[in-house]
């Protein structure tokens, strides 16, 4: 739908101004008058005859004063022209005369002479006006009540639009009554020369129209308008005669401006902000904003505008809760862009993070150490706090909340209270940050997790005796019990023993670290996983064709299944070899193995061999299940992670554990697939560049 025009007219001149012009929609011309009095525009011209002076009867109306303003007078939603909207003041002039008898034998006034005096005035207000190569003189008919008629007083106004002048044109403009009571009225003015910008938005496209005389050049600058600092050039270019330039509606950010100057020396150039309130520009600026780490502990906003939000340290642990913020380090304050800022801490922490927000909602979140320091570490964050006369406490910050260490609380850090407060005491826990109000400490709890599991496995050996006994007790059962276990494990060693050799086309380096992702999780079920991601030295050694040869047959052999990982590129591959079969593989990358074995898969597929050899398998926020060829649906096709059991149950074959123990399989999976998968399909346009596409129409 498109958006209304606005319309904003840059004067360039001695004194640069920036003008909003009022639209006037229609070619008619009208006219209105103040409050009280009645006027009526005659049809069409009449004729510039002033006439000369005459006598006034009585009281009549005349114009005093005449005010002009520029407005747009437009035909359709992009054809505008300049028009000159007058305003002629009128007041009362001149009074009724007293008969001489009258006043000198005190005579009672006649009634019909005093009628008139009590009616009300009327007038014909002429309107001449002059813009070379246009003259025009148009008719006004007011009338004004009896009881405003007050002799030497102000009546009111009546307004005529409009006289369409050119830009840069000399006007004149006069007004007189027929017949004429008083020297006419004169206003003389030089109109503007300026470029007329339109600012339109249709769709995705944001078109700048600037209506500029053809014979005059002007230079037009796009930039940031960056606060503080100074502005940031964008996008220059010098105009002659009108011109039209198109923006996408992503370069849009609140701090886009607009300069406009004559290509002469020393002159003055004029600019404005169109999109400081436009929605959209506030989207495409926190799209844009990004933060940055800057060793050794400090961080940087980089956004074309300023951002009307705040940022605060938090602790992320590593369970994937919501990232709880620390006020003491870093009090929730503006940001200020583009300028490196320090952090307060003595040392830094991979659970250390960023958060930028505005006042409705959290927009940015940056664990800023995870590539120098690795990934989250299981550490219990410690709070101490000082108050008067030495006081200190300590608690854990939890997601329930910060908890006191020597509390009945039923969560990790009460239970463990006392030694970490001795791991404090010892220098066991890393101090991130210290002040007279207080401290911080992330303290291991490697320690903790591992006399966890020694207890675990006491237990567990303590079991196995147990049953140990029991079966010395029951010898007849005994050998049925090793049968059923000898059956499981051999169920257990075919499950680990099968060979899967996964094929896609790599398509771009996100979708390559998310194959690498489902590689690494089916090779924990376990499966003997083969990809080319792993094999880069024998697939250069070897060549893509004979490598695949080499892992299809060795699968094949040990009864295994070769998994088709489908993508747009493996799709837009595979149509490509149905058409023209005699494409050459070498035409592809250098370890592109999903290019190289279509010769070899094709034929399986349509000799009818694929059935229980092959399994097909897409991302289903990726690819829609049609994409997927007529050709390869001769074997399972499964969606993921949506209908990752049956994938997984079907790699497995027969030794497929029970489904309760395959949806445990596949919820790992899952998890495991999760990050990739969010940084895979991340919104699109926050890494685009911008720039105008510009085209000129002249």
């Amino acid at each position: 739908m498109p958006v209304p025009w606005f319309f904003l007219s840059l004067a360039l001149g001695r004194n640069p101004v920036v003008l909003s012009l009022e639209r006037v929609v229609g070619p008619q011309d009208t006219a209105r008058c103040s409050p009280g009095l009645s006027c009526h525009l005659w049809d069409g011209d009449v004729l510039c005859l002033p006439g000369s002076l005459v006598s006034a009867p009585g009281p009549v109306l005349v114009p005093t004063g005449l005010q002009t303003e520029l407005v747009l007078r437009c035909y359709k939603d992009t054809d505008c022209d300049l028009c000159v909207r007058v305003d002629v003041h009128l007041a009362v002039h001149g009074y009724w005369e007293e008969p001489e008898d009258e006043e000198k034998f005190g005579i009672a006034e006649d009634p019909a002479i005093e009628e008139p005096r009590n009616a009300s005035l009327q007038a014909h207000v002429v309107l001449s006006f002059q813009a070379y190569p246009t003259a025009r003189c148009v008719l006004l008919e007011v009338q004004v009540p009896a009881a405003l008629v007050q002799p030497g007083q102000s009546v009111g106004s009546v307004v005529f639009e409009c006289f369409e002048a050119a830009l840069g044109a000399e006007v004149r403009i006069w007004s007189y009554t027929q017949p004429r009571y008083q020297k006419e009225l004169n206003l003389t003015q030089q109109l503007p020369a300026l470029p007329v910008l339109n600012v339109s938005a249709h769709g995705n496209d944001v078109h700048l129209v600037v209506d500029i005389p053809e014979d005059q050049r002007f230079g037009l600058s796009l930039y940031w308008n960056q606060v503080p600092g100074p502005a940031k050039p964008w996008w220059h270019r010098n105009l002659t005669g009108p011109q039209t330039i198109t923006l996408n509606h992503t370069d849009l950010v609140p701090c886009l401006c607009i300069q406009v100057w004559r290509l002469e020396p020393d002159s003055v150039r004029t600019s404005i902000c169109p999109f400081r309130e436009d929605p959209r520009a506030h989207r495409n600026l926190w799209r844009a904003a990004r933060l940055q780490l800057l060793p050794p502990r400090a961080w940087r906003l980089d956004a074309p505008c300023s951002l009307p939000a705040e940022a605060t340290l938090c602790w992320q642990a590593p369970d994937g809760g919501p990232c709880q913020p620390l006020v003491p380090p870093l009090p929730r304050e503006n940001v200020t862009v583009n300028k490196a800022l320090e952090f307060p801490l003595l040392k830094g922490h991979p659970n250390i993070c960023v958060q930028v927000s505005t006042w409705e909602k959290q927009e940015l979140q940056e664990c800023l150490w995870a590539d120098s320091l690795g990934p989250l570490k299981d550490d219990m964050l410690l709070v101490e706090t000082r108050g008067p006369q030495d006081n200190r406490s300590l608690c854990a910050l939890e997601p329930s909340g910060c908890t006191p260490l020597f509390s009945r609380a039923s969560t990790r850090a009460a239970r463990l209270g006392g030694p970490l407060l001795q791991d404090v005491q010892s220098g066991q826990c890393l101090q991130l940050w210290d002040d007279d109000l207080g401290a911080l400490w992330a303290c291991p709890m490697e320690k903790y997790i591992h006399r966890r599991w020694a207890l675990v496995w006491m237990a567990c050996l303590l079991l196995a005796a147990v049953l140990f006994l029991l079966l010395l007790l029951k010898k007849n059962h005994v050998k049925g019990w090793l049968r059923l276990l000898k059956e499981d494990v051999r169920a257990g060693a075919a499950a680990r023993s099968r060979a899967a050799l996964l094929l896609y086309s790599a398509d771009d380096a996100g979708f390559e670290r998310l194959v690498g992702a489902l590689a690494s999780a089916l090779f924990q079920l376990p499966l003997r996983v083969a990809v080319d991601l792993w094999s880069r030295r024998e697939l250069s050694a070897q060549g893509p064709l004979a490598w695949f040869h080499a892992q299809r047959r060795q699968t094949l052999q040990e009864g295994g299944v070769v998994i088709l990982l489908f993508s747009p590129g493996a799709v837009a591959l595979c149509r490509e070899w149905l058409q023209d079969a005699t494409s050459a593989p070498g035409a592809h990358g250098p370890h592109d193995a999903f290019a190289a074995s279509l010769s070899c898969l094709l034929p399986d597929f349509l000799q009818g061999r694929a059935p229980g050899r092959y399994v097909g398998a897409y991302f289903d926020r990726l690819l829609s299940p049609d994409a997927v060829p007529a050709l390869f649906r001769s074997v399972p096709v499964f969606s993921l992670p949506s209908q990752l059991p049956e994938f997984l149950g079907t790699l497995q074959g027969p030794a497929a554990p029970h489904p309760w123990r395959l949806a445990e399989r596949a919820e790992q999976v899952s998890r495991a697939l999760q990050p990739a998968l969010d940084s895979c399909f991340r919104a699109p346009g926050t890494g685009r560049g911008m720039g105008p596409e510009a085209e000129d129409r002249t």
